[in-house]
Order: structure tokens, then C-alpha cells, then sequence
């Protein structure tokens, strides 16, 4: 990408995306008010009714991404989009959906198993293929996971190459939580490396994955080439099966379900050949269309690392309408604290780099994601194709759901404890009296679940920022989930503490600010699994 050459003009002025910023601070600072009422202004725009809920693909998502870009237009970032002049890069997806019902068959001693639909087996409808007529044999291959950091390798020893692993859903008992669900999100694939083209996962101690999680459609990026974002190239299908049926698979083979079950849970058991095979006809039908990324970028003034880029990040899209509503009952997703509050923030965060009067060191991006809801599938978009060289990005922070119902005095870093935009984080936060704590649901994997992940993934060192539990956060953040989170609720009758959204959106302004103006790139940790996975061939530091 060619940058924008910054030109010196008169008065000491600087030019930044069309706006004239002084080359020292202006007469005054925004103050905590005026913060406010800005962020509750994009809040409510972005949560309205008449935005239906900002899904992907829908109008109200074409609505909220063409006000962001006027926003940050009107802010004076410059246009960091896909195409001369666009603050867009639209987001190619395409929903898959069953065009009828798959017929699968359990081949066992020489005989044909039909399996019924929905109550023996359901089959993930492909992104790739239309029509597939596919008969795989099978292979135990224990957990699945195949990682040389952790020195696990379930498929040594096995000849997948062409067929279809039987492997337990999760992991090994005994992994840190972050690590499991991310190697539990990695195993297709880890099994198309493989060579298999087929994965069925099964439950370890009795029960198996839920069938229902493949009866719905999918939905993924579908580039020019195309590519998957989710799909390895050579993996042809995802199957679930019923518990009854899993032990099927093991008919005739050296041990059964039952005897392997028994063993420890907490190593992967060896895996070996199965006498079985899986044979299946299907169609799908496929819907492609877009929704658009917007970006913005402020440009950097140090010529020796303006070409770097920090990240702040918020998704704008939400969950769209409440299809089963009752007459009378609210019917719209509005999100506006998942995310329209992260996004406005972002947006305020802008602002106080502008107004600031002081171009920072590196450059900083501004990316309000799309698809966020439907799997990451934005933030994994751009970070495959990237709008400014991957290389470039020193560190991503990502403005996910702050909870501004309380008089908050910390904040969680998820994933603080791998790099060093953890310091960042908590001394940008000691200049507020804000304090940065330990991760508070472990349990929930929370690094894995948002738009930072995708950049985390491909060695950028990158941390979602949310609202701490002191200051009372706990019992609020604990109703947040049961009575809010994902339901028409998450809307405007919330008591909104706007000045509190006006700290978050200072603190995440300050730790921007520190990662662009600081000469030293954030490092990954020495011995941080997802430093030595992502980034093995960066430098690292001491903890």
C-alpha cells in the first residue's frame, strides 16, 4: 500500500486526512461531558430500531458501516478500505444450507447401515462442494491434536490420508482453558494436515456433540480463489453422530468405545484403524453476499515507524430480528452494548488522537469488523487479506462488549498474560487509577472467542479490553449474561452510565497512544504457548 505523504503547511499545521491538527496540543481538552454525550450519540444511532439489529448482509448493517465511515471521515481519519478513496472492504460470505436431506450409511461387517437424519447423524452442509457423493473409511485418531509445542501428536503412527478420523470432542483434562479451546478450535485442521478428509467427533465420557449443531446453516468468507475461511483445503465434511451410533464405529475393530473410554481422560489414548466406513450422498444450496469492514487510519509522523500500524478494533454488526417473537413482544437485536458501545468508543478513542493536536509515532488503524456473530468471519477476512501488510501491525487491542452499567476501577486483558501489551495496558491504566486484573472467567476461554483471536493467530500481539469487576462489576456483569447477553434486552433501557463509557474510551485511547508512540514493538512472552505457536520465530522477552 502507498501511504499518503504528509506535507508540512503553514502555521505549524499539520495535515491529517483532509484536517488541520495543530503540531502542539489546542487550547483545551474534550471534557468528560462533552465525551459522553458524543459516545451516547453513536450509541443510540447504532442501537436504534430502525437499524434492525446491524446482522451482516442486511440493510441495517449497510446503515451502521456507511455512518461509522462518515464518522471517521468527519474525525479525519484517512481511508484505509479496499480501492483508491473507500473506507469499505466488503466481506465476501456465503451461507450453505441442506437442499434436502442427506443419505448416510454406516458400512459395518459387510452391511449398509442407513442412518436416519436428525436423530443418528446430521452432516455440516459444505461451503465448497455443491454435491458430494463420498465413501471414506474410518480412523481412530484419539483427541485429534496434532501440536508440536505441546508435543502431541495423535495421528503419528496412522494412515489417514483420504479418510475420515473418529476423534473425542475437547481435549486432554489438564490444559490451561485458552490453550484447550483453541486446539479444540483448530482440529479440522489439524486433520486435513493430515491428510483426512473427513472429522466426526464423538464424546469422551458418554453422550457425543450435539447434532443440532450441523441441522442449521453455515456460514463463512469465501474469497476469489476459494478459499474457506473455516474449511481447510482437502477436509471435505464435518459429521456428528449419536452416541448409539459411535459405538457402531468400533464394530469389529481391536478395542470398543466403551473399553477406550475407560481409560484416563487426561492423555489422548493411541489411536488405530477402524473396520467401519462412512458413505453419504448430499447437496447444498448456497446464498453468497457481502458486508462491509470499514477502516480509517490516522498516519503516523515518525518516518522510521510510520510504516507500522497499531490496531483498534471494535465488530459493528449484531444478531438482526427476532424471527419467533410473539405479537406485542420486542423483536429487535439492538446490541448496544454488544457492540454498538465498543464501536462508539472506538470511535471517541479517534477523536482524542485528533483533537489531541500530537500525530502518534506509528500509525493507528480503525476497523469497526463485520460478522463478528457469525464467527469471527470479519476479523478473520481482513487479517487473510489484510489492507496493510500483516507485518506491519504491531499490536491489535480489541473493544468488545464494555459493560458501562457501574463505576468501574479495573479491567481484564484477555490475553495480557502472553505479551507485553499487558504493560502497555496497566500503565496506561495507572495514569487513571484504573488497575488491570486476572482473568476472572477462565472457564469461558475468552481469548478465543473475539476479534482479536484471528490477528493473535497469525503472531500479532493483541488483547480484548473489558470492564473489571471491581467497583461492584461482578453482580452486574453476572446479570449482563443471564438476562441481556444476545437478547433483545441489550438495548437502550439500560441504566448506561455514559461518563463511565467516556473512561473506557480515554483508557483505550491512552493504551493506543503508549503502543504507537513507544520505539520498542510489543513482544510475545518467553514460554507463552500462543507466542511459541503464533510467533515462533519472533523475538521474545522475560515475563
Amino acid at each position: 500500500m502507498i501511504f499518503r505523504r504528509i506535507v508540512p503547511a503553514p502555521l505549524g499545521l499539520l495535515l491529517i486526512g483532509g484536517a488541520a491538527i495543530g503540531a502542539k496540543p489546542g487550547p483545551s481538552a474534550p471534557t468528560e461531558a462533552a465525551r459522553a454525550q458524543r459516545i451516547q450519540a453513536d450509541v443510540r444511532f447504532l442501537a436504534d430500531d430502525l437499524l434492525e439489529g446491524r446482522a451482516a448482509g442486511t440493510r441495517g448493517h449497510e446503515v451502521a458501516a456507511l455512518y461509522v465511515a462518515s464518522q471517521f471521515r468527519s474525525i479525519g481519519l484517512e481511508p484505509a478500505g479496499e480501492g483508491p478513496g473507500s473506507y469499505f472492504q466488503r466481506v465476501p460470505l456465503r451461507r450453505a444450507t441442506h437442499d434436502g436431506t442427506a443419505a448416510v450409511s454406516l458400512l459395518a461387517g459387510g452391511r449398509r447401515l442407513p442412518l436416519q437424519w436428525g436423530k443418528d447423524v446430521t452432516l455440516r452442509p459444505s461451503l465448497t462442494e455443491q454435491q458430494r457423493a463420498i465413501r471414506s473409511d474410518l480412523v481412530f485418531a484419539g483427541y485429534g491434536i496434532a501440536d508440536p509445542v505441546l508435543r502431541l501428536d495423535d495421528f503419528r503412527g496412522l494412515d489417514v490420508r483420504g479418510k475420515t478420523v473418529v476423534v473425542f470432542a475437547g481435549t486432554p483434562a489438564g490444559l490451561d482453558s485458552e490453550v484447550a479451546a483453541h486446539l479444540g478450535s483448530q482440529k479440522s485442521r489439524m486433520a486435513a494436515a493430515a491428510g483426512a478428509v473427513g472429522i466426526i467427533e464423538i464424546g469422551r465420557a458418554g453422550g457425543s456433540p450435539r447434532l443440532s449443531q450441523f441441522r442449521g446453516p453455515a456460514v463463512d468468507w469465501v474469497d476469489a480463489s476459494g478459499e474457506v475461511g473455516s474449511t481447510p483445503k482437502g477436509l471435505r465434511f464435518r459429521m456428528a453422530v449419536s452416541d448409539t451410533v459411535a459405538a457402531r464405529l468400533f464394530q469389529g475393530a481391536r478395542q470398543s468405545l466403551a473399553s477406550i473410554r475407560a481409560g484416563s481422560a487426561r492423555v489422548s489414548p493411541p489411536g488405530f484403524p477402524l473396520a467401519t466406513a462412512i458413505d453419504f450422498k448430499a447437496q447444498a444450496k448456497w446464498q453468497d453476499f457481502t458486508s462491509p469492514a470499514v477502516i480509517g487510519k490516522l498516519p503516523g509522523s515518525d518516518p522510521s515507524l510510520a510504516a507500522e500500524h497499531v490496531l483498534l478494533m471494535g465488530h459493528l454488526d449484531h444478531l438482526s430480528i427476532k424471527e419467533d417473537a410473539k405479537a406485542g413482544e420486542d423483536r429487535i437485536y439492538n446490541g448496544a452494548l454488544d457492540n454498538a458501545a465498543g464501536v462508539a468508543t472506538m470511535l471517541e478513542a479517534a477523536r482524542s488522537f485528533v483533537q489531541s493536536g500530537q500525530r502518534p509515532r506509528r500509525s493507528v488503524l480503525f476497523i469497526a469488523h463485520t460478522a463478528e456473530e457469525l464467527g469471527l468471519l470479519g476479523a478473520d477476512y481482513w487479517a487473510s487479506h489484510p489492507t496493510v501488510p500483516l507485518a506491519s501491525v504491531a499490536a491489535a487491542v480489541d473493544l468488545d462488549m464494555p459493560v458501562p452499567l457501574y463505576r468501574f476501577r479495573d479491567v481484564v486483558a484477555f490475553g495480557a498474560p502472553h505479551s507485553t501489551v499487558a504493560r502497555t495496558v496497566a500503565a496506561a491504566g495507572a495514569t487513571m487509577n484504573i488497575g488491570v486484573s486476572p482473568d476472572p472467567m477462565p472457564e469461558q476461554s475468552v481469548f478465543v472467542r473475539s476479534d482479536h483471536y484471528p490477528l493473535a493467530r497469525r503472531g500479532v500481539p493483541a488483547v480484548l479490553l473489558f470492564t473489571g469487576y471491581g467497583g461492584g462489576g461482578k453482580p452486574i456483569w453476572d446479570q449482563f449474561f443471564a438476562t441481556r447477553y444476545h437478547d433483545v434486552d441489550d438495548d437502550l433501557t439500560q441504566p448506561i452510565l455514559w461518563d463511565q463509557a467516556a473512561r473506557y474510551a480515554e483508557l483505550n485511547y491512552r493504551i493506543a497512544s503508549r503502543l504507537a508512540d513507544d520505539p520498542q514493538r510489543p513482544r510475545w512472552y518467553q514460554g507463552s504457548y500462543f507466542g511459541e505457536t503464533f510467533a515462533p520465530a519472533q523475538p521474545k522477552v522475560a515475563r
